[in-house]
């Protein structure tokens, strides 16, 4: 019997059966951290990019539990000043998706599959995430992308929007419904509009921009917001559902993905631009 999208919601919210292992991605040649399930051949894996000032360890549960999923999750520790190249960083995320499948991770010969890969960001981060995907859908010696994840993405320089249009792979984009540093109609919404394939916005209530984010940092005296218990709670859930259901081909979660979830409804869906 299929499970209802309120038990999957509850059970993808706790962390998966994988021992979690981190590791330096200094080591192969980039600033940033990867975390993996403990073993494993032919994994699926996501780039996930921080949002303006972010250090990776904003992220750390989330990444963590991703890999706890059977995910290798690795985040580029790139573009952290104050007038970051978002370009740059979309470059390093698939430099990041390029490292991760052709070295053997952690001590038992962790391995990635080239064909099971996925982009993520927060911020600015998942505007270069989508800028990411753009770059590999029109460069056939990029990594092969098939599906994308954000968290309150921000427009970015060159747009988002416009990079979007060239995206036909699946979507998730969750906006936050009091983001005041990118308000969900110019940025989440505006790049879902333009998404070129299959799509998902929701909207997720009583969250901020910073929500996402773990811990305390100096940037939240410039940036509006704060880390949200329930904001990480459901973006882990989501992602995670996402990833598992885009990546390892997995039809057991679609039904959270097709339905209206407490505190994060969908606003559109399955609506690719024109």
């Amino acid at each position: 019997m299929a499970s209802k999208p309120k038990q999957l919601l509850a059970e993808l919210s706790h962390p998966g059966p994988h021992e979690v292992l981190r590791g330096n991605l200094a080591l192969v040649g980039l600033p940033g951290v990867v975390f993996t399930p403990r073993s494993g051949l032919g994994l699926p894996a996501i780039a996930f990019g921080h949002g303006w000032l972010q250090p990776t360890g904003s992220y750390r549960h989330l990444l963590r539990h991703l890999a706890s999923w059977g995910i290798v999750a690795a985040a580029p520790a790139t573009q952290r000043g104050p007038l970051p190249s978002h370009r740059l960083l979309a470059g390093d995320l698939l430099t990041t998706l390029d490292l991760i499948t052709t070295v053997r991770l952690g001590p038992d010969g962790i391995s990635v599959d080239p064909a099971k890969l996925g982009l993520a960001g927060h911020s600015t981060g998942g505007g270069s995430a989508v800028l990411a995907a753009a770059q590999a859908a029109e460069n056939d010696d990029r990594p092969r992308i098939r599906a994308v994840a954000t968290i309150t993405p921000a427009q970015t320089l060159p747009p988002a929007t416009v990079s979007a249009r060239s995206v036909t792979v699946p979507g998730l984009h969750l906006a936050a419904g009091e983001d005041l540093v990118a308000p969900p109609v110019g940025h989440a919404e505006a790049i879902a509009d333009a998404w070129g394939g299959p799509v998902q916005l929701r909207t997720l209530g009583k969250s901020s921009h910073l929500g996402v984010t773990e811990g305390r940092h100096w940037s939240q005296l410039l940036l509006h917001g704060k880390p949200h218990r329930g904001t990480q709670q459901l973006t882990r859930a989501l992602f995670t559902a996402f990833f598992l259901t885009h990546l390892t081909g997995t039809t057991k979660y679609q039904p959270l993905l097709d339905a209206d979830v407490k505190r994060a409804p969908i606003a559109v869906a399955d609506e690719p631009a024109a």
